[in-house]
């Protein structure tokens, strides 16, 4: 690990409203540094994918800032690339074609054999050079988000965004991506910052995880070290009693932060039946 490389500070996020302002985030602070992966983890509405947005620069905070090697964040930039659940893979452009649009943003002027080459190295990274004349409807949702992974990676970017990427994957097709997002930063050595649900994935792919408390006026309530050695194996991992520590840590975390949230009284219950 190097030097401080992205800075979350004071970050808040606050909206106007008809009843008045709502405070989605607020009072934020964190380091992160260049080559970590990160993971943020909390239940729904606690703000997880507001920071992922305010760090891409598709919102612009109300409070505080974003600062990515020494440069504040005032909106999108090909520094930071974001992978969403949903691939959201161009369906009239093939395989190829979708992770050369990509490429071409950051790669100007080069011959075309400079480009094949290098879009193929994008694919290769992710195991589908074989699929590179198909297109997304020609293939399945894992291929669609490797596929989206290749695209995101193609800009080279210094910090790779990713919202539940894997969440709607079935649980083989996720374990095979892990694996394959492991060794991509392994080898690509760049910052990777990742909203998850999944315990075990959280504890499998990160350095750290960041715990967020409850909406509104949510912000960092823990942050857990995940000190375990890599590569990591997760069969040798399944009976590690490091990884079965921060595992409970994680999960105490959100049963206490679960059992804080009011119960939905039986007029509420009501409207929304």
């Amino acid at each position: 690990m190097s030097k401080t490389f992205l800075e979350l500070t004071q970050l808040g996020m606050r909206y106007p409203t008809a009843k008045g302002e709502f405070v989605a985030l607020q009072n934020v602070n964190f380091t992160i540094k260049q080559g970590e992966f990160i993971s943020l983890i909390g239940h729904s509405g606690c703000g997880k994918s507001t920071v992922l947005d305010l760090i891409a620069g598709l919102q612009i905070p109300t409070d505080g800032g974003v600062i990515v090697g020494k440069r504040e964040v005032s909106g999108p930039g090909p520094d930071r690339a974001v992978v969403f659940q949903n691939h959201a893979l161009l369906p009239w452009l093939s395989v190829y074609q979708n992770v050369e649009l990509a490429f071409k943003q950051v790669n100007q002027g080069g011959s075309k054999q400079a480009l094949r080459s290098g879009v193929m190295h994008y694919l290769d990274l992710v195991q589908m050079s074989h699929a590179a004349d198909k297109r997304p409807d020609e293939i399945s949702g894992g291929m669609k988000q490797r596929v989206g992974i290749a695209r995101a990676l193609a800009m080279k970017p210094k910090v790779l965004l990713m919202d539940e990427p894997f969440g709607a994957l079935d649980a083989l097709t996720r374990a095979h991506l892990q694996d394959a997002l492991m060794a991509i930063q392994a080898e690509l050595k760049n910052t990777v910052i990742m909203i998850t649900h999944d315990v075990d994935e959280a504890v499998l792919l990160s350095d750290r995880i960041v715990m967020m408390t409850n909406g509104p006026a949510a912000t960092i309530g823990e942050v857990v070290d995940v000190e375990l050695a890599k590569p990591r194996n997760r069969i040798e991992l399944a009976n590690d009693d490091t990884y079965q520590l921060l595992r409970q840590q994680v999960l105490r975390f959100l049963y206490e932060k679960q059992r804080k949230v009011a119960p939905i009284t039986s007029a509420e219950n009501q409207k929304v039946a």
